[in-house]
């Protein structure tokens, strides 16, 4: 175990490595001059020329893209991922920040969306073609069909704006921000981001089940007395959530990318609306950070599935 762990970080660096590459030159290539966005139009017009090549030398942007990659990694690998050329704060703590608000976002939405496919899957799986597992069929394909940012806008329609149920943008109320306000913000963002991740999983849940439950073990549970919600609960639904591990781990990332959207349509001030807000202003070093976050999401979601998997069933190896 240890010298399959030792050889996936090593590996894992040299992703991250590539990545970083890949991530620092597509950033840097994108068009339009961050520079000429903090000149005012009037200036810029009577030819200051000397002060843009000035502001340019003072963020670093005169030097050799090898260079300025090179300086990056060497601070990026102690922590300092630059200041931002917007706000002039450290890219780290503007980040840190809006972590916060994400991480609650999908943590949210991941716990709801696992309950309802859970629930979803196994009622499909043990009423095997019958109008329930029609029904859940066809509604985990319009989860997985349907834009998470269009089910938002329609949520906002209906529960924000007819019915009043619930907030529409936001974290907090202004003057409030207790737990009680917190949840009633976190309720519609939360939910449709759940539907995303419980479309794809209760198919995955329902497969698993119908695959366990036509095997010889649970044959032999029932032959020996055991009842039927014994049988499900206990043998065939445990192994099949074995594999869920797997795919809950590795869908995290994607959730991410969900979340990002979902911030922009409810204001929710997470990560996601700070990266997308500095795509719009030319902010390389908040857009590379937030990137990499991304990156070391992805790297650390794998290897963890990969544990998680071997731990949850001993008969998966890891030579």
């Amino acid at each position: 175990m240890l010298a399959y762990l030792a050889r996936r970080l090593l590996i894992n660096a040299a992703v991250f490595l590539l990545i970083s590459v890949g991530v620092f030159l597509l950033v840097r290539a994108a068009p339009g001059d961050p520079v000429l966005t903090m000149v005012d139009p009037e200036q810029l017009a009577s030819g200051t020329s000397a002060f843009i090549a000035a502001r340019r030398a003072e963020l670093g942007l005169d030097a050799p893209v090898v260079v300025r990659y090179g300086i990056w990694l060497r601070d990026a690998l102690s922590g300092d991922l630059g200041y931002s050329f917007v706000s002039g704060r450290p890219v780290a703590e503007a980040l840190g920040e809006r972590v916060g608000p994400t991480v609650l976002l999908m943590s949210a939405a991941l716990a709801i969306g696992l309950t309802l496919a859970v629930a979803a899957g196994t009622l499909a799986a043990t009423r095997r073609d019958s109008a329930i597992d029609h029904i859940t069929t066809v509604a985990g394909l319009g989860m997985i069909s349907l834009p998470s940012f269009f089910l938002g806008i329609a949520a906002i329609y209906l529960f924000s704006l007819k019915l009043g149920w619930a907030p529409s943008s936001g974290m907090s109320t202004p003057g409030d921000g207790g737990g009680a306000d917190i949840l009633a913000h976190l309720v519609l963002p939360a939910a449709i981001l759940a539907l995303s991740v419980a479309g794809p999983f209760t198919r995955y849940v329902r497969a698993g089940l119908l695959t366990e439950l036509s095997a010889d073990y649970v044959r032999t549970a029932e032959a020996k007395g055991a009842g039927p919600a014994r049988v499900l609960l206990r043998h065939a639904l445990r192994n099949a959530l074995v594999p869920l591990v797997t795919v809950t781990m590795i869908y995290i990332p994607q959730l991410l990318a969900g979340a990002v959207a979902l911030e922009q349509v409810f204001a929710w001030p997470g990560m996601g609306q700070l990266a997308v807000s500095s795509v719009g202003q030319l902010d390389h070093p908040v857009v590379t950070g937030f990137a990499m976050y991304a990156a070391v999401l992805v790297l650390i979601c794998n290897l963890a599935a990969d544990l998680l998997n071997a731990v949850a069933d001993p008969r998966i190896g890891v030579s």
